[in-house]
């Protein structure tokens, strides 16, 4: 989705020359309007930019061997060296850079030897915006059962033997298109993260901009904007936090602990009469924009910094 993203938004600028498949173009409305070009009859020539996700290698031959600026864009910390075979290294590659997101361009850096250029991801505020009020009744909690199914279970489990009286509906999200998955996150009070490792996970993002506390693991590609609420809260080692406009927006655990991911939903319970981090999240939210994310683009292509 974030690669359908970038590619609409170089079209707006009028730089998009296609986007190249294997064996047949996706469907969907999402993809619809753009210029799918099959990678065999591609008219790529040198002085053309040529953008690749991490974890696709053998995709980068097509790039190179016309002579064309050959970026890799990481989208997730963990895939930087999915598919690359043994005894390849990225230091012998004529290959660029891009990362998804502040740790990921850490991580790269510490890597690589050299830091990448940002480009994050951009929240759809027109589909994720919070209701006009949020039920009444029992605490709903929303959570992605596809994002580490034993954990979340472990997690509910753990919650509701340490709170017997508690009344609490858990709402999974799964199998939905996105309009759904938006109406579902209106309709929960607090949004359960689970999924590691991540390179700049989007539905917690979504789930602030549609109303809910969020709580969970980071995946360490999270603390781009997770911030703690709690002065006690865990913190990253070895990566220092950048400087952000906002100031606590959830209650976030190590990734994989599960007590952790319930003694920050226990806080949000308490903390949801009050509304405390409506502010933050909202803060947190309006940085993730279209714009913000064509800024970011226009200065990775055209800026000098992009790493080699």
């Amino acid at each position: 989705m974030v690669l359908l993203q970038i590619a609409r938004q170089l079209q707006d600028l009028g730089w998009l020359g296609g986007i190249l498949y294997w064996d047949k173009p996706p469907g969907g409305a999402e993809c619809a309007g753009l210029p799918w070009v099959r990678a065999s009859a591609a008219a790529m020539a040198a002085g053309d930019t040529y953008i690749v996700p991490e974890g696709w290698p053998n995709a980068l031959v097509l790039g190179l061997k016309r002579g064309c600026r050959t970026l890799v864009y990481c989208q997730n910390w963990s895939y930087l060296f999915h598919g690359l075979e043994q005894g390849v290294h990225w230091r012998d590659l004529p290959v660029e850079f891009l990362a998804v997101s502040d740790p990921v361009v850490w991580h790269m850096e510490q890597v690589l030897g050299k830091r990448p250029q940002v480009i994050r991801p951009a929240l759809d505020l027109e589909l994720f915006h919070p209701p006009a009020s949020k039920p009444g009744g029992a605490l709903r909690i929303g959570f992605m059962p596809r994002k580490n199914k034993a954990l979340a279970e472990q997690i509910r489990r753990i919650f509701e033997e340490r709170n017997p009286k508690a009344h609490v509906q858990w709402v999974p999200i799964h199998g939905l298109d996105r309009p759904g998955v938006a109406e579902v996150l209106r309709s929960c009070h607090v949004f359960l993260i689970t999924g590691f490792p991540e390179g700049c996970p989007l539905p917690p993002l979504e789930a602030m901009a549609s109303g809910c506390l969020c709580v969970g693991f980071t995946g360490f590609g999270g603390w781009d904007y997770m911030r703690q609420i709690e002065t006690d809260g865990y913190a990253p080692h070895g990566y220092p936090l950048r400087d952000v406009s906002w100031d606590g927006n959830g209650w976030w655990s190590a990734d994989g602990d599960a007590l952790g991911a319930v003694l920050g939903l226990e806080r949000a319970a308490r903390a949801l009469p009050q509304g405390s981090t409506l502010l933050a999240t909202a803060q947190t939210v309006a940085a993730y924009g279209s714009d913000d994310q064509r800024r970011e683009i226009v200065a990775a292509l055209t800026e000098p910094g992009t790493v080699r």
